[in-house]
Protein backbone atom coordinates (compact mmCIF):
# COMPACT_ATOMS: atom_id res chain seq x y z
CA UNK A 1 0.00 0.00 0.00
CA UNK A 2 0.87 3.56 -0.57
CA UNK A 3 0.62 6.12 2.25
CA UNK A 4 1.00 9.54 0.92
CA UNK A 5 1.53 12.70 3.57
CA UNK A 6 1.62 15.63 1.88
CA UNK A 7 2.00 18.07 0.00
CA UNK A 8 -0.48 20.03 2.75
CA UNK A 9 -0.31 17.83 6.07
CA UNK A 10 -0.61 19.37 9.72
CA UNK A 11 3.00 17.57 10.07
CA UNK A 12 4.72 19.22 7.88
CA UNK A 13 6.48 22.87 8.08
CA UNK A 14 6.17 23.19 4.32
CA UNK A 15 4.69 21.54 1.18
CA UNK A 16 5.75 18.75 0.06
CA UNK A 17 4.71 14.99 -0.57
CA UNK A 18 6.12 11.66 1.34
CA UNK A 19 5.27 8.37 -0.70
CA UNK A 20 5.18 5.73 2.07
CA UNK A 21 4.73 1.92 0.64
CA UNK A 22 3.70 0.18 3.46
CA UNK A 23 2.95 -3.11 4.67
CA UNK A 24 0.12 -3.12 7.40
CA UNK A 25 2.43 0.14 10.26
CA UNK A 26 5.75 -0.82 9.02
CA UNK A 27 7.17 1.11 6.85
CA UNK A 28 9.35 -0.63 3.62
CA UNK A 29 10.15 2.53 1.08
CA UNK A 30 10.28 6.12 0.54
CA UNK A 31 9.83 8.50 -1.87
CA UNK A 32 9.84 12.31 -2.00
CA UNK A 33 8.18 14.76 -4.30
CA UNK A 34 9.30 18.23 -4.65
CA UNK A 35 8.38 21.34 -7.07
CA UNK A 36 5.52 22.57 -4.99
CA UNK A 37 6.86 25.75 -4.05
CA UNK A 38 9.75 26.27 -6.67
CA UNK A 39 10.21 30.13 -7.15
CA UNK A 40 13.31 30.44 -9.31
CA UNK A 41 15.31 32.99 -7.29
CA UNK A 42 18.66 32.07 -9.19
CA UNK A 43 16.93 32.97 -12.26
CA UNK A 44 15.78 36.08 -11.12
CA UNK A 45 19.38 36.89 -9.87
CA UNK A 46 20.92 36.91 -13.26
CA UNK A 47 21.42 40.58 -14.17
CA UNK A 48 21.24 42.46 -10.83
CA UNK A 49 22.84 44.47 -8.96
CA UNK A 50 24.78 42.95 -5.96
CA UNK A 51 22.39 45.13 -3.82
CA UNK A 52 19.47 43.22 -4.86
CA UNK A 53 21.39 40.16 -5.29
CA UNK A 54 21.79 39.77 -1.35
CA UNK A 55 18.50 41.02 -0.81
CA UNK A 56 16.91 37.89 -2.91
CA UNK A 57 19.54 35.70 -1.16
CA UNK A 58 18.28 36.57 2.62
CA UNK A 59 14.93 35.31 1.02
CA UNK A 60 15.97 31.91 -0.43
CA UNK A 61 15.47 30.76 2.91
CA UNK A 62 13.06 31.76 6.03
CA UNK A 63 14.67 30.06 8.95
CA UNK A 64 18.86 30.21 8.28
CA UNK A 65 17.89 33.32 6.19
CA UNK A 66 21.35 34.88 7.59
CA UNK A 67 24.47 32.49 6.43
CA UNK A 68 22.75 33.26 2.65
CA UNK A 69 23.70 36.34 2.61
CA UNK A 70 27.73 36.38 4.33
CA UNK A 71 27.78 33.42 1.78
CA UNK A 72 26.52 35.69 -1.02
CA UNK A 73 28.72 38.82 0.12
CA UNK A 74 31.68 36.56 0.65
CA UNK A 75 31.54 35.07 -2.77
CA UNK A 76 31.84 38.55 -4.12
CA UNK A 77 35.04 39.75 -1.98
CA UNK A 78 36.41 36.20 -3.24
CA UNK A 79 36.27 37.16 -6.70
CA UNK A 80 37.42 40.65 -5.71
CA UNK A 81 40.57 39.13 -3.71
CA UNK A 82 39.53 41.27 -0.61
CA UNK A 83 38.81 40.18 2.95
CA UNK A 84 36.92 42.44 5.21
CA UNK A 85 37.79 44.38 8.62
CA UNK A 86 38.44 42.41 11.21
CA UNK A 87 35.63 44.00 13.64
CA UNK A 88 33.41 42.89 10.66
CA UNK A 89 34.78 39.78 10.54
CA UNK A 90 33.75 38.65 14.20
CA UNK A 91 30.26 40.37 13.74
CA UNK A 92 29.46 38.66 11.11
CA UNK A 93 30.80 35.53 13.29
CA UNK A 94 28.65 36.76 16.28
CA UNK A 95 25.39 36.93 13.83
CA UNK A 96 26.17 33.49 12.37
CA UNK A 97 25.84 31.70 15.76
CA UNK A 98 23.09 33.66 16.95
CA UNK A 99 21.02 32.63 13.85
CA UNK A 100 22.45 28.65 14.46
CA UNK A 101 21.01 28.74 17.99
CA UNK A 102 17.55 30.16 16.85
CA UNK A 103 17.31 27.67 14.47
CA UNK A 104 18.54 24.74 16.13
CA UNK A 105 15.56 25.26 19.16
CA UNK A 106 12.92 25.48 16.57
CA UNK A 107 14.44 22.13 14.91
CA UNK A 108 14.21 20.35 18.00
CA UNK A 109 10.80 21.70 19.02
CA UNK A 110 9.09 20.51 15.47
CA UNK A 111 10.23 17.55 16.16
CA UNK A 112 8.98 17.43 19.75
CA UNK A 113 5.84 18.33 18.00
CA UNK A 114 6.29 15.47 16.01
CA UNK A 115 6.77 13.06 18.94
CA UNK A 116 3.48 14.99 20.71
CA UNK A 117 5.21 16.25 23.89
CA UNK A 118 3.87 19.25 23.73
CA UNK A 119 5.84 20.87 26.82
CA UNK A 120 9.15 20.41 25.22
CA UNK A 121 7.85 22.19 22.32
CA UNK A 122 6.51 24.91 23.95
CA UNK A 123 9.84 25.47 26.19
CA UNK A 124 11.87 25.03 22.72
CA UNK A 125 9.81 27.77 21.42
CA UNK A 126 10.43 29.86 24.72
CA UNK A 127 13.93 29.88 24.89
CA UNK A 128 14.37 30.90 21.32
CA UNK A 129 12.29 33.98 21.44
CA UNK A 130 15.30 35.62 24.07
CA UNK A 131 17.44 34.46 21.28
CA UNK A 132 15.78 36.27 18.91
CA UNK A 133 15.44 39.69 20.66
CA UNK A 134 19.34 39.43 20.96
CA UNK A 135 19.50 38.98 16.94
CA UNK A 136 16.93 42.17 17.17
CA UNK A 137 19.63 43.96 19.07
CA UNK A 138 22.56 43.64 16.86
CA UNK A 139 20.99 43.39 13.83
CA UNK A 140 17.63 45.75 14.01
CA UNK A 141 16.01 42.86 12.81
CA UNK A 142 14.18 39.02 13.68
CA UNK A 143 14.67 37.68 10.55
CA UNK A 144 15.80 38.93 7.34
CA UNK A 145 17.93 41.23 9.14
CA UNK A 146 19.69 42.55 5.90
CA UNK A 147 23.02 42.64 8.25
CA UNK A 148 25.32 41.97 5.48
CA UNK A 149 27.32 44.06 2.56
CA UNK A 150 29.95 43.25 0.51
CA UNK A 151 33.14 45.11 2.57
CA UNK A 152 31.28 44.22 5.48
CA UNK A 153 28.49 44.75 7.73
CA UNK A 154 26.01 47.15 7.44
CA UNK A 155 25.76 48.87 11.06
CA UNK A 156 28.48 48.83 14.14
CA UNK A 157 26.90 47.73 17.38
CA UNK A 158 26.82 49.37 20.82
CA UNK A 159 29.08 48.14 23.55
CA UNK A 160 25.64 48.29 26.15
CA UNK A 161 23.93 46.08 23.65
CA UNK A 162 26.88 43.37 23.43
CA UNK A 163 26.72 43.34 27.18
CA UNK A 164 22.85 42.35 26.77
CA UNK A 165 23.70 39.32 24.43
CA UNK A 166 26.24 38.24 27.11
CA UNK A 167 23.57 38.13 29.74
CA UNK A 168 20.88 36.67 27.53
CA UNK A 169 23.47 33.71 26.49
CA UNK A 170 23.84 33.29 30.47
CA UNK A 171 20.48 33.24 31.28
CA UNK A 172 20.38 30.68 28.22
CA UNK A 173 22.83 28.18 29.33
CA UNK A 174 20.79 28.16 33.04
CA UNK A 175 17.53 26.74 31.53
CA UNK A 176 18.78 25.09 28.84
CA UNK A 177 20.42 22.14 30.48
CA UNK A 178 17.28 21.83 32.12
CA UNK A 179 15.19 21.00 29.15
CA UNK A 180 18.39 18.88 27.55
CA UNK A 181 18.34 16.45 30.38
CA UNK A 182 14.55 16.08 29.97
CA UNK A 183 15.13 14.66 26.72
CA UNK A 184 18.17 12.81 27.32
CA UNK A 185 17.05 10.74 30.37
CA UNK A 186 13.14 10.79 29.44
CA UNK A 187 12.17 7.10 28.86
CA UNK A 188 9.02 7.90 26.76
CA UNK A 189 11.40 10.03 24.38
CA UNK A 190 13.69 8.11 24.64
CA UNK A 191 11.50 5.11 23.23
CA UNK A 192 10.55 7.36 20.04
CA UNK A 193 14.00 8.24 19.50
CA UNK A 194 16.56 5.47 20.15
CA UNK A 195 17.18 2.95 17.45
CA UNK A 196 14.70 4.76 15.09
CA UNK A 197 15.37 6.41 11.62
CA UNK A 198 19.31 4.71 11.83
CA UNK A 199 21.69 6.14 9.37
CA UNK A 200 24.95 4.41 9.48
CA UNK A 201 28.32 6.28 8.04
CA UNK A 202 28.57 4.63 5.17
CA UNK A 203 25.24 5.64 3.83
CA UNK A 204 25.31 9.10 5.27
CA UNK A 205 28.98 9.17 3.03
CA UNK A 206 26.75 7.46 -0.12
CA UNK A 207 23.79 9.99 0.75
CA UNK A 208 25.89 12.83 0.96
CA UNK A 209 24.42 13.89 4.36
CA UNK A 210 25.59 17.31 5.65
CA UNK A 211 25.38 19.03 9.13
CA UNK A 212 24.30 17.85 12.26
CA UNK A 213 22.46 15.36 9.99
CA UNK A 214 25.70 13.79 8.56
CA UNK A 215 27.65 14.32 11.64
CA UNK A 216 25.26 12.62 13.73
CA UNK A 217 26.18 9.71 11.83
CA UNK A 218 30.02 10.30 12.39
CA UNK A 219 31.20 12.28 9.65
CA UNK A 220 33.20 14.99 11.19
CA UNK A 221 32.97 17.40 9.07
CA UNK A 222 31.82 21.36 9.27
CA UNK A 223 32.46 24.40 6.78
CA UNK A 224 33.83 26.49 9.58
CA UNK A 225 36.81 24.36 10.16
CA UNK A 226 37.68 25.93 6.71
CA UNK A 227 36.55 29.43 6.96
CA UNK A 228 39.23 31.70 7.56
CA UNK A 229 37.77 33.59 10.17
CA UNK A 230 37.18 30.75 12.70
CA UNK A 231 40.79 29.32 11.40
CA UNK A 232 42.47 32.53 12.34
CA UNK A 233 40.25 33.57 15.48
CA UNK A 234 38.01 31.31 16.71
CA UNK A 235 38.36 28.22 19.33
CA UNK A 236 35.30 25.74 18.69
CA UNK A 237 35.10 22.21 18.71
CA UNK A 238 33.20 20.11 16.04
CA UNK A 239 30.24 18.38 17.58
CA UNK A 240 29.32 14.81 16.29
CA UNK A 241 27.95 11.48 17.68
CA UNK A 242 27.87 8.11 16.04
CA UNK A 243 24.29 6.32 16.85
CA UNK A 244 22.91 8.06 13.67
CA UNK A 245 19.28 7.41 14.53
CA UNK A 246 16.27 10.48 15.70
CA UNK A 247 18.28 10.84 19.29
CA UNK A 248 21.43 11.25 17.82
CA UNK A 249 20.31 14.36 15.46
CA UNK A 250 18.80 15.89 18.50
CA UNK A 251 21.06 15.88 20.28
CA UNK A 252 23.83 16.80 18.09
CA UNK A 253 21.67 20.11 17.51
CA UNK A 254 21.56 20.89 21.62
CA UNK A 255 25.53 20.22 21.55
CA UNK A 256 26.43 22.65 19.21
CA UNK A 257 23.82 25.40 20.35
CA UNK A 258 26.18 24.53 23.97
CA UNK A 259 29.34 25.24 21.35
CA UNK A 260 27.81 27.78 19.69
CA UNK A 261 27.20 30.19 23.31
CA UNK A 262 30.98 29.52 24.00
CA UNK A 263 32.01 31.16 20.65
CA UNK A 264 29.23 34.13 21.28
CA UNK A 265 31.03 34.85 24.39
CA UNK A 266 34.00 34.21 22.89
CA UNK A 267 33.31 37.10 20.30
CA UNK A 268 32.01 38.94 22.55
CA UNK A 269 35.29 39.59 25.13
CA UNK A 270 37.59 39.76 21.97
CA UNK A 271 35.83 41.93 19.52
CA UNK A 272 38.69 44.33 17.55
CA UNK A 273 37.80 48.06 17.16
CA UNK A 274 38.23 49.37 13.83
CA UNK A 275 36.20 49.65 10.68
CA UNK A 276 33.04 47.56 10.03
CA UNK A 277 33.30 47.39 6.45
CA UNK A 278 35.42 48.96 3.50
CA UNK A 279 35.12 49.60 0.27
CA UNK A 280 35.93 46.87 -2.43
CA UNK A 281 36.65 47.69 -6.16
CA UNK A 282 34.22 44.98 -7.98
CA UNK A 283 35.72 42.98 -10.48
CA UNK A 284 34.48 40.49 -13.75
CA UNK A 285 35.34 36.74 -12.54
CA UNK A 286 33.95 33.94 -10.89
CA UNK A 287 33.96 32.03 -7.55
CA UNK A 288 32.17 29.32 -5.42
CA UNK A 289 32.26 29.97 -1.73
CA UNK A 290 30.84 27.74 0.98
CA UNK A 291 29.96 28.00 4.64
CA UNK A 292 28.54 26.21 7.36
CA UNK A 293 24.39 27.10 7.51
CA UNK A 294 22.56 25.41 10.79
CA UNK A 295 21.58 22.62 8.17
CA UNK A 296 24.66 22.19 7.03
CA UNK A 297 27.11 23.01 4.07
CA UNK A 298 25.57 25.84 1.68
CA UNK A 299 27.50 26.52 -1.16
CA UNK A 300 27.16 29.72 -3.90
CA UNK A 301 28.47 29.53 -7.16
CA UNK A 302 28.35 32.81 -8.90
CA UNK A 303 29.54 34.65 -12.11
CA UNK A 304 30.03 38.23 -12.38
CA UNK A 305 30.70 41.35 -14.81
CA UNK A 306 31.70 43.19 -11.94
CA UNK A 307 29.08 45.03 -10.51
CA UNK A 308 26.23 42.60 -12.18
CA UNK A 309 25.19 38.96 -11.39
CA UNK A 310 25.77 36.86 -14.71
CA UNK A 311 25.03 33.74 -13.33
CA UNK A 312 24.23 32.39 -10.00
CA UNK A 313 24.15 28.95 -8.41
CA UNK A 314 23.06 27.50 -5.21
CA UNK A 315 23.17 23.99 -3.02
CA UNK A 316 21.65 24.23 0.16
CA UNK A 317 21.73 21.88 2.53
CA UNK A 318 18.56 20.23 2.59
CA UNK A 319 18.62 19.20 -0.32
CA UNK A 320 21.14 16.53 0.28
CA UNK A 321 19.92 15.37 3.78
CA UNK A 322 16.09 15.02 2.72
CA UNK A 323 17.33 12.85 -0.14
CA UNK A 324 19.76 11.17 2.68
CA UNK A 325 16.23 10.83 4.68
CA UNK A 326 14.62 9.08 1.93
CA UNK A 327 16.81 6.25 0.38
CA UNK A 328 18.49 5.55 3.97
CA UNK A 329 16.69 6.49 6.95
CA UNK A 330 12.84 5.87 6.02
CA UNK A 331 13.64 2.21 4.73
CA UNK A 332 12.38 -0.45 7.36
CA UNK A 333 10.96 1.76 10.05
CA UNK A 334 8.18 0.09 12.60
CA UNK A 335 5.23 2.55 12.05
CA UNK A 336 4.29 5.49 9.99
CA UNK A 337 4.61 7.82 12.98
CA UNK A 338 8.26 7.08 13.52
CA UNK A 339 8.62 7.94 9.91
CA UNK A 340 6.84 11.42 9.83
CA UNK A 341 8.82 12.15 13.28
CA UNK A 342 12.19 10.47 11.56
CA UNK A 343 11.62 12.93 8.41
CA UNK A 344 11.09 15.88 10.73
CA UNK A 345 14.13 15.23 12.54
CA UNK A 346 16.19 15.90 9.57
CA UNK A 347 15.29 19.64 9.65
CA UNK A 348 13.72 19.79 6.62
CA UNK A 349 13.55 23.51 4.37
CA UNK A 350 11.55 22.92 1.90
CA UNK A 351 11.53 26.91 0.11
CA UNK A 352 15.60 26.81 -0.41
CA UNK A 353 15.22 22.76 -1.81
CA UNK A 354 13.27 24.12 -4.74
CA UNK A 355 16.19 24.22 -7.74
CA UNK A 356 15.48 23.09 -11.56
CA UNK A 357 13.08 21.18 -13.52
CA UNK A 358 14.98 19.37 -16.50
CA UNK A 359 12.22 17.90 -19.35
CA UNK A 360 13.32 15.20 -22.25
CA UNK A 361 12.25 15.48 -25.45
CA UNK A 362 9.46 12.59 -24.67
CA UNK A 363 7.94 15.23 -21.95
CA UNK A 364 9.14 13.56 -18.50
CA UNK A 365 10.03 15.78 -15.99
CA UNK A 366 12.25 15.13 -13.08
CA UNK A 367 13.69 17.75 -10.07
CA UNK A 368 16.99 18.50 -9.94
CA UNK A 369 18.00 20.53 -6.61
CA UNK A 370 21.89 20.17 -6.07
CA UNK A 371 24.91 21.73 -8.43
CA UNK A 372 26.10 18.49 -8.47
CA UNK A 373 24.05 17.04 -11.00
CA UNK A 374 23.96 19.87 -13.06
CA UNK A 375 26.56 21.51 -15.52
CA UNK A 376 26.48 24.57 -17.05
CA UNK A 377 28.14 24.62 -20.66
CA UNK A 378 29.14 27.77 -21.87
CA UNK A 379 28.75 27.14 -25.30
CA UNK A 380 25.07 26.72 -24.86
CA UNK A 381 22.61 29.64 -25.07
CA UNK A 382 20.95 30.53 -21.24
CA UNK A 383 17.97 28.46 -22.00
CA UNK A 384 19.75 25.21 -22.66
CA UNK A 385 21.56 23.18 -19.75
CA UNK A 386 23.44 19.85 -20.02
CA UNK A 387 22.23 18.33 -17.50
CA UNK A 388 24.50 15.00 -15.55
CA UNK A 389 21.60 12.46 -14.86
CA UNK A 390 22.63 9.66 -12.14
CA UNK A 391 21.33 8.43 -9.21
CA UNK A 392 24.70 6.67 -8.40
CA UNK A 393 28.09 7.64 -8.85
CA UNK A 394 28.69 5.20 -11.69
CA UNK A 395 25.51 5.91 -13.54
CA UNK A 396 26.09 6.68 -17.28
CA UNK A 397 25.70 10.91 -18.56
CA UNK A 398 22.60 11.50 -20.25
CA UNK A 399 22.22 14.75 -21.94
CA UNK A 400 18.68 16.29 -21.94
CA UNK A 401 17.34 19.44 -22.71
CA UNK A 402 16.77 21.72 -19.83
CA UNK A 403 14.49 24.10 -19.11
CA UNK A 404 14.54 26.37 -16.67
CA UNK A 405 11.50 27.40 -14.82
CA UNK A 406 11.82 31.28 -15.10
CA UNK A 407 13.68 31.20 -18.20
CA UNK A 408 13.03 33.85 -20.29
CA UNK A 409 14.43 32.43 -23.29
CA UNK A 410 11.61 29.80 -23.12
CA UNK A 411 8.90 30.88 -25.16
CA UNK A 412 5.63 28.60 -24.41
CA UNK A 413 3.77 27.70 -27.67
CA UNK A 414 0.35 29.00 -28.29
CA UNK A 415 0.03 30.85 -25.72
CA UNK A 416 -2.91 32.88 -25.59
CA UNK A 417 -2.68 36.48 -23.46
CA UNK A 418 -5.52 36.31 -20.81
CA UNK A 419 -8.44 38.86 -21.63
CA UNK A 420 -7.88 42.38 -19.75
CA UNK A 421 -10.45 42.96 -17.14
CA UNK A 422 -12.29 46.23 -17.13
CA UNK A 423 -12.83 47.87 -14.11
Amino acid sequence: MILPIGPIHPALKEPIRLKLKTQGEKVLHAEIDYGYVHRGIERIMQGKTWQKGIYLSERVCGICSYIHTQTFAETFEKIAGERVPPRAQYLRVLTNELDRIQSHLIANSTYFKALEHETLFMNMLALREPVMDAIELLTGNRVNMGWNVVGGVRMDVKQSHLDSIMKIMTGLESDYDRYVEMFEHGPLLGLRSKDVGKMSKEDAIKGRAVGPIGRASGLKHDCREDHPTYQDNIDFKVIWRKEGDNFARTMNRFDEVTESIKIIKQVIENLPEGDIRKKIDLKPGYADWRNEAPRGEVSYFMETNGNLIKNVSIRTPSIMNIDACAKYMLDDVATVADAVATYTSCDPCIACAERVVIMDESGTTKNYHGVHNIKLAPQLKASEISAEISTTNQAPEINHKAINNTDPDHKIKNHKKSPKIKR
